[in-house]
């Protein structure tokens, strides 16, 4: 006979109908599921990248200081950190779908202030409106969770990797369409670098319907659902909760400090990139070329670094990310106007930033309890993007005063920490286990115990 358990769609309480849902529907769910995170990831790769390759260029032209050129990403991804709290908060009360429809409508509108920014020259408004476009990344890396929410522990690294992997179709066209797409808006009152951002409203706007539409049920109500009766409690759903979770597991805060520096050392470098080619005679359409490749060694490969993540263990891939973002480190730092040595870098620093993501997920997810999950991924976006806000604003600063070069040493140097802890965490051995009792010894009471 086959069980069917009520999946709410919305928080107990609502007033709405809940969805049932039997085992026999559940492998259909996951694909649906799946299927309508990876569209969303395909749309919204479209977007992200375009500020990517923008930012730095609209924020010298706006600002027109060069030193100031780095606050512009540093600032999405400050929003990014910032919209990591509601969102959370969000999500573990009324699910995934509430969450990534907030961050992509925050994002149309910051996309929409961007280009309102560049008509009036206002530096201060650039930095907000990049920080509301921040939120189209959040999004995206909140879709990685939901794809494991609903699958087995042994296939969480490929459900995490295949979503990623979806944004890469978006993601490869996004900076190379930015030149075309700006042309558009030849002769228009918004400014050629600007149109780009008009373009990325509506693809937000997109990504977010097509989630409030078809992305129902929803996964994490679901999951919660299909848990064992008394699973999580209401504390449990609190980022105070998940810093606790945290604290508890030393594989969790590997996890952790995987995920943040991974993301810190690589949106350091890749964003003062087009600064840095721009200083070398490289037009925006070369740029756009490097930044596809960065991108494609970001996404292209995920399904690897999950197939690799889920076969031989988090800890190798992480093992195998320090060691690419190492070599990217310095095949860029060492480029100079060699423009396809810097490509090649950009490459291999988002391969690592590919394998030291998903391992780093998957490690996370696996390493807390299942009530206290949605918080600790919460609080992992939030703590990765902040380290990478302050990492972007560095960035500036240093190949201002001292080169691109100095740049990527900088961030060969925070693998350092992280190398030393995964090596650690690799070679501790768990306790052996205590003997048992002989079967033979007689219960023989305490004394003091006796009345």
């Amino acid at each position: 006979m086959t069980k069917a358990l009520d999946a709410p769609d919305t928080p107990a309480g609502s007033g709405r109908a809940a969805v049932r849902v039997t085992a026999a529907e559940l492998p259909a769910l996951r694909r649906r599921t799946s299927a309508v995170l990876m569209a969303s990831q395909i749309l919204g790769g479209l977007g992200v990248p375009i500020g990517i390759a923008l930012a730095p260029v609209l924020a010298t032209e706006v600002s027109g200081s060069e030193a100031l050129s780095g606050l512009a990403p540093t600032a999405s991804v400050a929003g990014t950190a910032l919209l990591s709290l509601p969102l959370a908060a969000l999500m573990t009360s009324r699910g995934r779908r509430p969450g990534l429809v907030l961050a992509y409508l925050t994002g149309a509108f910051g996309a929409g202030l961007v280009v309102l920014a560049t008509l009036v020259e206002s530096f201060p408004l650039l930095l907000l409106g990049m920080a509301g476009f921040g939120a189209g990344s959040s999004a995206n890396l909140q879709a990685r969770f939901a794809a494991a929410d609903l699958v087995e522990p042994d296939r969480r690294g490929r459900a995490i990797s295949t979503v990623i992997w979806a944004t890469t179709i978006g993601s490869v066209l996004g900076p190379n369409i930015a030149a075309p797409v700006g042309r558009l808006f030849r002769g228009t009152a918004i400014p050629e670098n600007a149109g780009p951002f008009f373009f990325a409203a509506g693809i937000f706007l997109l990504s977010a319907l097509l989630v409030e539409v078809l992305l129902r049920p929803d996964p994490l109500l679901t999951a919660r659902a299909l848990a064992p009766q008394g699973d999580e409690t209401p504390a449990s759903r609190s980022l105070r909760a998940g810093v606790a979770a945290v604290r508890a597991s030393a594989r969790a805060r590997l996890a952790l400090v995987t995920v943040a520096v991974s993301h810190t050392a690589m949106v350091s470098i890749m964003v003062m990139t087009p600064v840095h080619l721009g200083h070398h005679g490289a037009g925006l359409q070369l740029v756009g070329l490097v930044i596809s490749g960065h991108i494609a060694g970001m996404y292209a490969f995920s399904p690897v670094m999950g197939w690799l993540s889920d076969r031989f263990g988090r800890l190798t891939v992480i093992g195998l990310a320090i060691g690419l973002l190492s070599c990217a480190a310095l095949l860029a730092g060492t480029a100079g106007a060699a423009h396809g040595r810097t490509a090649a870098g950009l490459f291999l620093l988002g391969l690592g930033w590919s394998a030291g993501l998903v391992a780093g997920s998957a490690l996370l997810t696996d390493s807390v309890p299942p009530p206290a999950r949605a918080a600790v991924q919460g609080l992992s976006d939030l703590t990765m993007n902040t380290a990478a806000g302050v990492g972007g604003a560095v960035a500036g600063l240093i190949v201002a005063g001292a080169g691109y070069g100095w740049l990527n040493a900088a961030g060969a140097c925070l693998l350092l920490p992280l190398a030393a802890s995964a090596l650690r965490r690799s070679l501790a051995r768990p306790a052996p286990p205590a003997p048992p009792a002989a079967p033979d010894e007689p219960d023989v009471p305490d004394a003091r115990n006796r009345p």
